[in-house]
């Protein structure tokens, strides 16, 4: 071979290895936009209401009996004008709902409690939640006492499906709303809740019930959600309530006036590999974000964002596994047209990334958000 054509030869390989090089470059910049669109866009899913014939509202969904059981509460206009603190929420019953596929034929199993069948309760049944423990069912409620103080109580069911029986009283040192019970995997129960505002939490900042509204101001921390540990009988604690420390990424408390990331109401908790994920509701702002700890007690760590705001002042959610899916229940006011205290239970499918982190999901029907 002469100097020339060894010259070529060369030449040809360089170019060769060159074109390789930005090939896998290339490559390796696709995937690496591909991971960080999985990260940070926001997943538009378009929902239809699972319940016409009722408005239902505060979805919490669990799997028992290879199906899917649904415990919201049961919105209707009872006339009470609409006020600040939430009056014109006046639910004063319970349905449950049942499901054996994800999106499938929905039933309802009809009103399993009454207002008018709990012996301490007056009105305002606020959003529910349920539990099984050795067969037994339990309903975990919010109604306002004769003092018309949010008390948390729970009734008994033989069934999934209720209908359920209420404990005489009210669980001792309950209070404000939104119960969300937990089954840790080493067969521990554990209520989280609260809520400001109309939710009364804010009441409770000095340990006893305070006659007026007091909130901290913007710069200082912000209230924090409850969690009590349930005695092994599952109708009351085993402990006094605890406050949740939820922190920023520098490990710094959450303010009061971080509207967009500190708790207003709507505790949910689920588990996945030893990471402990704690939702819930920023109120004002409509958005259901996440918080993560290895502790059921926290510290939980601000994440982002689950669920960008819906049609609808509220925003309240749980999330389940069923059959090797990860499901997000939640509502709006698209059946009523825009009405806030009509509402109605949706879904969708919920999407982690490999890192753990989950993927926000924009679900909103129109543009505008009460």
């Amino acid at each position: 071979m002469n100097k020339r054509s060894l010259y070529s030869v060369m030449l040809i390989g360089l170019i060769l290895m060159s074109c390789k090089n930005e090939a896998e470059k290339d490559k390796t910049e696709e995937k690496s936009d591909v991971s960080e669109t999985a990260q940070n866009d926001v997943r538009k899913v378009e929902t239809e209401p699972l319940v016409t014939k009722d408005f239902t509202a505060d979805p919490s969904a669990h799997v028992f009996n290879d199906k899917i059981y649904i415990y919201p509460s049961h919105d209707f206009d009872s006339g009470v004008p609409e006020d600040d603190l939430g009056n014109h929420f006046n639910m004063r019953d319970y349905h449950v709902y049942s499901m054996d596929s994800a999106g499938g034929e929905v039933t309802d199993h009809g009103v399993v409690l009454d207002v008018d069948d709990v012996e301490w309760a007056t009105r305002q049944m606020w959003a529910p939640d349920a539990a099984e423990k050795d067969g037994k069912y339990y309903l975990y409620f919010p109604a306002k006492d004769e003092n018309d103080i949010f008390r948390i109580g729970v009734a008994v069911a033989n069934t999934p499906e209720g209908p359920f029986t209420p404990m005489p009283d009210y669980i001792e040192n309950s209070y404000s709303i939104d119960p969300a019970v937990f089954e840790d995997t080493d067969g521990e129960y554990y209520m989280y809740f609260g809520g400001i505002w109309g939710g009364q939490l804010q009441r409770w900042e000095t340990g006893s019930f305070a006659d007026a509204d007091k909130y901290p101001v913007d710069s200082v921390k912000a209230i924090e959600p409850r969690i009590a540990k349930l005695d092994k009988n599952m109708v009351s604690f085993s402990e006094e309530p605890k406050r949740i420390q939820l922190l920023d990424e520098e490990g710094n408390d959450l303010l009061t006036g971080d509207n967009d990331r500190r708790f207003f109401e709507a505790a949910w908790v689920h588990k996945i590999d030893g990471t402990y994920y704690l939702s819930y509701s920023t109120g004002d702002t409509h958005k259901i974000v996440y918080a993560t700890s290895d502790n059921p007690y926290g510290p939980f760590t601000y994440q982002g964002v689950i669920l960008e705001p819906v049609l609808g002042w509220t925003n309240h959610h749980s999330i389940v596994q069923f059959k090797g899916k990860w499901y997000l229940f939640f509502h709006d006011s698209s059946l009523s047209k825009g009405k806030t205290f009509l509402r109605s239970v949706k879904m969708t499918e919920l999407t982690f990334n490999e890192d753990g982190s989950i993927q926000t999901i924009n679900a909103a029907v129109q543009d505008s958000i009460n």
